[in-house]
């Protein structure tokens, strides 16, 4: 496989309006924007599909192909569960973990995919961003509860008693069945 560079350094690439957002946004878009974005959601949410068919085949052409070459890893989760790195460095091809995804979820360009392992002790959520079909950017969290806010121009949701509210938009479900608590975090698109 290619070797890859992973930074870990944020991005102030703005995200696109999402046709899922909460409140009355929605209302705000045309029919054809909506459309178009959730068409959008929807060409993502296969390029994210496509690559967890490559990785579970061990397919590195296919996985390079789907990746940029200067793809940004976050990770948060113990370092002997970078079972996703070990991947896509080709660092372990005899790794025996798959990932199963249960639930695939879009907001623009983000593509939230939460899963199990097969024996269910291990939850994760990997966020991916998607830039014109390629795979740019992954934060993956091992073991982890996971809250999803919009940020951005949200005007129309805040009142007198919540000012300063981030509207949660998703909630990872998974971590909830490993048996075990773990630690919670918020990630703001």
């Amino acid at each position: 496989m290619q070797e890859r560079t992973f930074t870990a350094r944020p991005t102030k690439t703005p995200l696109s309006k999402s046709a899922k957002c909460v409140g009355s946004k929605l209302g705000s878009l045309t029919t054809s924007q909506a459309s178009r974005e959730i068409l959008e959601e929807n060409q993502n949410q296969r390029v994210v599909r496509a690559l967890y068919e490559a990785l579970n085949a061990r397919d590195a052409e296919t996985v390079a192909k789907l990746l940029a070459p200067d793809l940004e890893w976050w990770f948060h989760g113990p370092p002997t569960h970078q079972f996703l790195m070990r991947l896509l460095t080709g660092a372990s091809s005899d790794d025996s973990f798959s990932f199963d995804p249960q639930s695939f979820t879009s907001f623009g360009s983000t593509v939230l995919v939460e899963g199990c392992d097969q024996s269910r002790s291990i939850s994760w959520i990997h966020a991916w961003t998607i830039t014109d079909g390629v795979i740019t950017q992954v934060r993956e969290y091992l073991n982890t509860s996971l809250t999803v806010t919009r940020l951005g121009n949200t005007t129309q949701l805040r009142t007198a008693t919540a000012p300063n509210h981030c509207p949660s938009v998703w909630e990872s479900s998974l971590s909830n069945r490993v048996g075990k608590s773990v630690p919670g975090l918020v990630l703001a698109i």
